[in-house]
């Protein structure tokens, strides 16, 4: 019976001894599993971070888009063009008769014409106005006076040159020219007086001579006269 009873005891004994095993097991595996599930919590919180950090570094890599409209500087203004001013049309030349007489002898340079005074056929190169004497002649045109002179055939002459290259002459003037070379005369400006100083046209009485030429040739003083 003794041995029956040392028996149970040792049975007893060997249960309680595996409980205590089992239980350290238990907790071993339970700490085990605790600390494994720390560390990777940890490890995860570490690559969280991680992640945190290089999103905010790469943010701060990103331009920051102004969410305030920002200030300009305005636009230089440009300053207003000068207008500009449309060529003007160039106004023909005004012109008028020297002298109101009546035209006595016309112009003739392609075509020869008998001269009273010298009896032969001549070329004449201008227009002869009838006046009494004294009348006054006037500049044909606004121009400058080129020159004053006695011609030895065609008496006191009076030369004015004017714009786009005419030139025109008045002979048998009287001796008293108002003018002289340089001045600047209007059209309609007296510029001599009638006379009979032109050797060969002495049959024609007191008169005036009118010529005209463009670019230096020969041009019908009617013509030069109609520009106007």
């Amino acid at each position: 019976m003794s041995d029956n009873k040392r028996n149970g005891s040792a049975a007893g004994k060997g249960y309680y001894i595996a409980l205590i095993l089992c239980a350290a097991a238990i907790g071993i595996t339970s700490y085990v599993y605790y600390r494994n599930d720390k560390a990777q919590e940890k490890v995860s919180i570490q690559e969280t971070q991680e992640e945190l950090v290089a999103g905010t570094m790469a943010a701060e890599d990103v331009p920051v888009l102004a969410t305030q409209p920002q200030k300009t500087k305005p636009a230089p203004t440009q300053a207003p063009a000068a207008a500009t001013t449309a060529p003007t049309e160039k106004q023909p030349l005004k012109t008028a008769a020297p002298v109101s007489g009546e035209a006595i002898t016309g112009f003739s340079m392609e075509a020869l014409s008998y001269n009273q005074t010298t009896r032969d056929w001549r070329v004449h190169n201008g227009v002869d106005y009838a006046a009494e004497p004294g009348t006054a002649v006037c500049a044909a045109a606004d121009g400058k006076v080129y020159t004053v002179y006695e011609d030895d055939a065609m008496g006191c002459t009076v030369v004015i040159r004017h714009t786009d290259g005419y030139t025109t002459k008045y002979s048998s003037l009287s001796a008293d020219v108002p003018v002289k070379a340089g001045d600047t005369v209007t059209m309609g400006q007296t510029i001599g007086y009638a006379g009979d100083t032109a050797i060969v046209e002495t049959t024609l009485g007191t008169h005036v001579h009118f010529s005209v030429t463009a670019q230096d040739e020969p041009m019908d003083p009617l013509e030069f006269l109609a520009l106007g």
